[in-house]
């Protein structure tokens, strides 16, 4: 009887623990939290796919310390961690500002890597590759033995890792960075990265400068008169899937100081509609930013003359991101440039106010010509 009163108290002690409030500040990020215990962290994450209504969590525990108790089904994760596969190339970028690229030991859709040092550590061995077409090398994945396996999650089982390598034990941890509404809240889950490698410090110092040139060049753009109008993309397969009102990038352009066609569309996903229907929007509108993968005004030209009818492309303001595009399709804006959100929007300011920063030299972004 005495162990069952033990093992009770025990296992409320847990569950109290799982429900304490955050104890991390975050400026920026609403979709997780860090709850600092004396014997571990408890990482909560909300908004884990469009279709998600509850929480999950996980519990990371120094690899130097016992496993304390915690509730059934939570999954736990030892720290720092030193054996990591990444499913997307986003995690790229938040290691690569950690220094942590070396802990990577298997990649997922490698050829749209565009970080050089993994590609060479592909090239050579040193990162294997767990992915073949849209399927998953699990037996692969088990040989590895990671410490992390870091996804997210679509909803789509053709392209989401299995729920067969939680039922492995495989340390399986999902994110919803690209759930953030705003440039800076997906930058600033490098906090939650680090919290696997103990390098809060470094994160937290890095966030900190990115958030303070952000709001600095926000400032500047803020009081611009006669703010220019904006669209962005081009269809794909017949549909042109239009960023909404409340999507980081139509954040990221507010906040370069200009007028984004849909931003009165509250919503944080794409509005699917015909070129018609766009046009009918945007025919008139000032700049033209990430028409798909054309890097020319002639190769966007080619693939629908109709798009010559758009005023930006006959003045030849259509701008894409896609300057640091290697030749195997991967682009360093969907790794460092989620990371460092200040030097996207030094872009887009330059892009639009060049009078604002007449000295800057695009990082990620280049004029069709």
């Amino acid at each position: 009887m005495h162990r069952l009163i033990q093992n009770l108290i025990l296992l409320m002690i847990a569950t109290l623990a799982i429900n304490a409030e955050p104890t991390v500040e975050l400026r920026y990020a609403e979709n997780f939290e860090i709850t600092e215990l004396s014997t571990h962290r408890i990482l909560t994450i909300r908004n884990a796919h469009t279709k998600a209504d509850s929480k999950l969590q996980y519990a990371l525990v120094p690899k130097s310390s016992k496993l304390p108790e915690l509730p059934k089904g939570l999954t736990v994760i030892r720290t720092p961690v030193e054996r990591v596969v990444v499913m997307e190339t986003v995690y790229i970028g938040y290691l690569n500002a950690l220094h942590a690229i070396d802990t990577i030991v298997g990649a997922g859709t490698v050829d749209f890597i565009s970080n050089q040092q993994v590609q060479d550590h592909v090239a050579n061995g040193a990162i294997q590759r767990v992915q073949i077409g849209q399927g998953l090398d699990i037996e692969r994945m088990l040989l590895l033995q990671p410490d992390l396996i870091l996804t997210s999650i679509s909803g789509d089982p053709t392209f989401d890792v299995p729920a067969k390598l939680t039922r492995l034990g495989l340390p399986v941890v999902l994110t919803a960075g690209y759930m953030e509404a705003h440039p800076l809240a997906r930058a600033e889950w490098i906090k939650f990265i680090a919290a696997f490698f103990d390098a809060d410090e470094a994160a937290h110092a890095q966030f900190d400068q990115i958030a303070d040139n952000y709001e600095a060049l926000q400032a500047r753009a803020a009081n611009v008169d006669d703010p220019p109008s904006v669209f962005v993309g081009a269809p794909y397969s017949g549909t042109w899937h239009v960023a909404a009102g409340e999507s980081y990038t139509a954040q990221a352009i507010r906040d370069a100081g200009a007028n984004y066609l849909w931003s009165e569309i509250a919503s944080q996903g794409a509005i699917p509609l015909d070129t018609e229907r766009v046009f009918l929007k945007a025919a008139n509108a000032d700049y033209w930013l990430n028409p798909s993968f054309y890097r020319s005004h002639a190769e966007l030209l080619n693939a629908d003359n109709r798009f010559g009818k758009f005023k930006a492309a006959q003045e030849r303001t259509v701008f894409n991101n896609t300057k640091q595009t290697g030749s195997n399709g991967g682009n360093a804006i969907w790794e460092d440039g989620i990371v460092h959100a200040d030097k996207v929007l030094a872009d887009l300011i330059a892009i639009f106010h060049p009078e604002l920063l007449p000295d800057h030299e695009f990082v990620f972004y280049e004029q069709l010509k």
